[in-house]
Formats: structure tokens, C-alpha cells, sequence
């Protein structure tokens, strides 16, 4: 089942799951941007949870664990689901903010310089 609905469901179709269950539960007054940043913070750190006191080798074995997995995923879509909210209520192109940041970390960390390395370059 891995992979299969991500190959076939579009950000629209999220977007719009988003709406429908917001607008449902007329939940627009809640939804200012500076709640649903809040919100997606706050899911955020719930996701940390999950990996705060575990090794490094062991956060890359969590996927063996049903259980964790399951919970892990729901925290996950928790995070694209607020952020999604946002992005409705902004009026954000998600598509085109994701598409455009990728070009600018490209530009940011070259491949050929960043390879195997995490910290920036020093400044000059």
C-alpha cells in the first residue's frame, strides 16, 4: 500500500479534504494564521515526542514498530494538515511556494559542495 495513494492524490484533493472538514465544522473563526501556525507547532513538537529520548539508530528503526508508526503517521498528518489549512486560508499556491523554495535551497546548498556535509559554509 506504500506510496500508492501519494502516486495518485493531488495536493487539491487534500486541499480541498482540508476545507471540506473545516467548513463542516465551521471552523473558519478559528482558523487566523497566527492559530494555525500555533497549531502547527504545537503538532510539530508532538511529533518530536516520539523520538526525543531515542538514539539516533534506533529513530531509524521506528518504522518497524506498527504501533509507533501509526502514531508517528497520524502526527505527520497532522502537521500537512494545518499546514494545508493555512495555506487555504492564505490563499497560498502550495505547488508553487514548495517548487519555488526548492529552487532557492538548489541555489543555497550546490550539490557538489554540500554533499555528506549538514552545516553551512562559514561566511566570508
Amino acid at each position: 500500500m506504500s506510496g500508492q495513494m501519494d502516486d495518485t492524490t493531488t495536493v487539491a484533493e487534500l486541499r480541498a479534504l482540508v476545507r471540506q472538514f473545516v467548513d463542516r465544522r465551521n471552523w473558519q473563526v478559528f482558523h487566523a494564521p497566527k492559530n494555525l501556525s500555533m497549531a502547527l507547532a504545537v503538532e510539530a513538537a508532538e511529533l518530536m515526542e516520539h523520538f526525543q529520548w531515542i538514539s539516533v539508530d534506533d529513530s531509524r528503526r521506528v518504522g518497524e514498530d506498527a504501533s509507533a508508526l501509526e502514531a508517528i503517521s497520524d502526527e505527520l498528518a497532522d502537521i500537512v494538515c494545518y499546514a494545508l489549512a493555512l495555506t487555504n486560508e492564505l490563499g497560498i499556491d502550495f505547488t508553487a511556494s514548495f517548487r519555488r523554495k526548492m529552487i532557492k535551497n538548489e541555489a543555497k546548498y550546490p550539490a557538489d559542495e554540500y554533499r555528506g556535509r549538514r552545516q553551512k559554509k562559514p561566511p566570508e
